[in-house]
């Protein structure tokens, strides 16, 4: 699997908290150029929610661009999409039993030892991190840092997609500490609200 430099994850609890529907959003994602899309929710996947999680995938599907769900392996199925799993979740040799042989897993890793543990699990790119410190989260990992990151990037040969406090000023020396690709959630919203152009500028920061 190939995983585009620049990858947004649009965070259900972020939109909703900016005031901005997660469909425009991801509109505006897309229409910028966008090449993959995390859709993360972190509550229940309401009868509210799922539509709007079709409609995106929908729209990724027009785009060609790759949809990642979070967590839930029988959502990715549904939708087609990509799963996204965390160390809490299932684990990923059980969600391949879900997705079948062509579904596409990523899965989170935050130090050695479950990078290491990452290598003997059918996934196509794992996510390291945090790499800086990070509000994202409730309760995040230790910070990996630049260091650390260089250190670990040999022990696999799978893409791998830094996390963590990533902005636009730190991003290029996440991808010089070699990183494939960087993730992206409280940096995609600018103040002016034009999602549009953030997203457009992190592209050509990262192209």
């Amino acid at each position: 699997m190939t995983v585009p430099a620049f990858y947004p994850i649009l965070d259900t609890n972020t939109v909703s908290r900016r005031g901005v529907s997660a469909v425009e959003a991801a509109r505006e994602f897309l229409a910028a150029g966008i090449g993959i899309l995390q859709f993360r929710h972190k509550l229940f996947y309401s009868r509210e929610v799922f539509p709007e999680l079709e409609a995106i995938a929908a729209m990724c599907a027009r785009s060609g661009a790759t949809l990642v769900v979070n967590d839930r392996a029988d959502v990715a199925r549904l939708t087609g999409a990509a799963l996204h799993l965390g160390q809490d979740d299932l684990r990923p040799s059980d969600a391949r039993r879900v997705l079948g042989a062509e579904g596409r897993i990523g899965f989170s890793t935050h130090n050695e030892a479950q990078l290491r543990a990452a290598a003997g699990e059918p996934v196509d790119y794992v996510a390291l991190g945090p790499i800086f410190g990070t509000g994202s989260k409730q309760n995040p990992d230790p910070v990996v840092g630049l260091d650390e990151l260089r250190r670990l990037r040999p022990l696999t040969s799978c893409p791998l997609v830094a996390i963590g406090g990533i902005t636009r000023a730190n991003a290029r020396s996440v991808i010089d500490a070699g990183a494939d690709s960087v993730a992206v959630i409280g940096d995609l919203f600018p103040e002016d609200g034009r999602i549009g152009a953030r997203a457009e500028e992190w592209m050509r920061l990262l192209g």
